[in-house]
């Protein structure tokens, strides 16, 4: 671990938050090239998928991508935690590769079809891993941070891919499509480089045995000493969280019979939480549009080809930009207030889209080409509030829910639903849009507004917490119902778990006097903390006066 020294924590952090960012701007790429290879002449011809009598294929072959990404998910349950995360995100790149090299000498639709499938196998493995991994190296106040820079440069790929297809729309033949195809292939290079040099996870070397290699990354990473009390504190929490979870925890054998033990670690609760967010983020209607946006463009509303391939570009260049809103207010807002805003915000627009577009195709409206275009700045908007709330937080909260024993298992069963309930929307969009027109927009508008309810009464916040912090709040807290506890759904960290550090570091610094500048800057360090935590007194659960070091 000598790459990243005792004066480069930050830089090895956001070194894992970037490399994971460029995994998922390939997922988005494959999004945004396959939403303007499908409407592309020679890809069509190529692969025999013309005509309306295809409509149902085009949709499959699209679809077949996140079959593959639910069996790579579902694989990640136990490979995950036996390779590691560094070791997992390699295998499935190169399981990618395969699939990307069939994808793009692809002839027939056979051959396109398997590509899709084979890289999606290696993606699911990477999309359930790689949100782990960087939970479990990101200091508590950045984790948030991180998780939606990735997902801005996540969505910097959906940007990229969207205007490559726009340009080679204007050449002809195999390269319109071939090249943007192979274009992912940047992406996956980067990963072969980059990953065999990063840190592995200190929590998932400590469950195995790896203590104290686990200890001098957590130095490492926080820019400090082994000897710092905090490290010793973080090492023995970890530690006897292992040990908890081995006394009290679930197997997957128990889960599946329906027997949940002493329900201490409330597990399945915890798996369900995590899982539903992945389920709403797909049921928020984000891949109609993610997808298939130059196709709703040019049937919904009425455009040419070329104009729906360029409103798709730019809209994509709006989601990346407002995106950024997001980063400064995942632990301002929280967790739980970003995932009802954005719900409410989507609902309105699926709202507005649905009356506009029902009028665009009422026979012999007069101004129907006014509302068909009024109906494209909602579009626009939707990915507004898709990009602030519902864009980095699925993926996110899965790997804070979870506890340790069962957060691979957790990540990867919550990237399993999303890819689940992303086949079915994929699957039946194209169908949708031409047998119920209008309609098919109806379903996303409630299922938007039914969000906003679920996740005020039922999901606790993450935002400011240590990973540790969130199981003890499950071994405390066994309400399903979790909107009175001013402790679950602060987005401040409550001063209980502040005041239990502080004694522990306390207690951890005697063993480390002898060398008492890391004892004074960690206790500093906390001192401010504490100071932050009282200047907003009253503001998100009326926390009492904590104890000063």
């Amino acid at each position: 671990m000598t790459l990243f020294g005792y004066d480069q924590g930050v830089f090895g952090t956001l070194g894992t938050a970037e490399t994971i960012s460029f995994l998922t701007g390939y997922w988005m790429a494959d999004r945004g090239v396959l939403g303007g290879v499908i409407v592309t002449p020679d890809f069509l011809d190529t692969l025999k998928l013309n005509g309306p009598e295809n409509t149902s294929l085009v949709g499959t072959v699209t679809a077949l991508y996140d079959v593959g990404c639910f069996f790579g998910a579902v694989a990640a349950f136990s490979l995950g935690e036996r390779l590691g995360r560094k070791k997992s995100i390699l295998v499935g790149t190169t399981v990618m590769s395969i699939g990307a090299i069939l994808q793009i000498a692809a002839y027939s639709t056979g051959q396109m079809i398997a590509g899709r499938i084979i890289a999606g196998l290696g993606n699911g493995l990477n999309t359930a891993t790689a949100p782990v991994w960087q939970a479990e190296t990101s200091q508590a106040h950045w984790r948030g941070k991180l998780v939606v820079i990735e997902m801005i440069l996540n969505i910097a790929g959906f940007s990229l891919s969207n205007w490559i297809t726009y340009g080679f729309s204007y050449a002809s033949g195999p390269i319109t499509w071939r090249f943007p195809l192979a274009f992912q292939f940047f992406f996956i290079i980067i990963l072969f480089a980059t990953v065999p040099w990063l840190p592995e996870s200190p929590r998932w070397l400590i469950a195995h045995g790896g203590i104290d290699e686990a200890e001098q990354i957590i130095a490492d990473l926080e820019s400090t000493t082994i000897d710092d009390p905090w490290v010793i504190t973080e090492s023995k929490e970890i530690q006897w969280t292992v040990q908890f979870e081995r006394e009290h925890g679930v197997s997957w054998w128990d889960l599946l019979r329906g027997r949940t033990g002493d329900a201490k670690t409330s597990t399945v609760r915890r798996l369900f939480l995590g899982g539903g967010t992945q389920a709403m983020q797909q049921l928020a209607g984000i891949n109609v549009t993610s997808y298939y946006l130059p196709t709703v463009l040019i049937e919904s509303v009425g455009l040419d080809e070329k104009l729906a391939r360029l409103l798709a570009a730019c809209n994509s260049v709006s989601y990346l930009l407002f995106s950024l809103i997001a980063i400064p207010n995942v632990e301002r807002w929280g967790r739980r207030k970003l995932m009802m805003y954005g719900a409410a915000g989507q609902c309105f627009c699926y709202l507005i889209i649905t009356v506009l577009l029902r009028y665009n195709e009422k026979a012999g409206y007069s101004a129907s080409k006014e509302v068909a275009s009024a109906s494209i700045a909602f579009f626009f908007l939707y990915y507004v509030f898709f990009g602030i709330g519902w864009q980095g937080v699925p993926w996110l909260y899965p790997t804070e829910i979870n506890s340790l024993s069962m957060r691979t298992k957790g990540a990867a069963l919550g990237t399993a639903s999303n890819w689940a309930f992303n086949f079915m929307v994929v699957e039946i969009t194209p169908i949708g849009i031409q047998s119920l027109q209008w309609k098919f927009y109806i379903i996303w508008t409630i299922f938007n507004a039914s969000f906003v309810p679920i996740v005020y009464l039922f999901y606790p916040e993450t935002a400011d917490r240590k990973l540790e912090d969130i199981d003890r709040l499950f071994r405390e807290n066994q309400s399903i119902l979790i909107f009175r506890d001013k402790d679950a759904i602060s987005s401040k960290r409550p001063a209980a778990y502040i005041e239990h550090e502080q004694r522990e570091v306390r207690r951890n610094s005697s063993v480390v006097s002898a060398n008492p500048e890391a004892v004074r800057r960690r206790l500093a360090k906390m001192n401010l903390a504490n100071e932050e935590l009282d200047a907003e007194k009253g503001e998100d659960g009326g926390y009492e006066h904590n104890e000063k070091i």
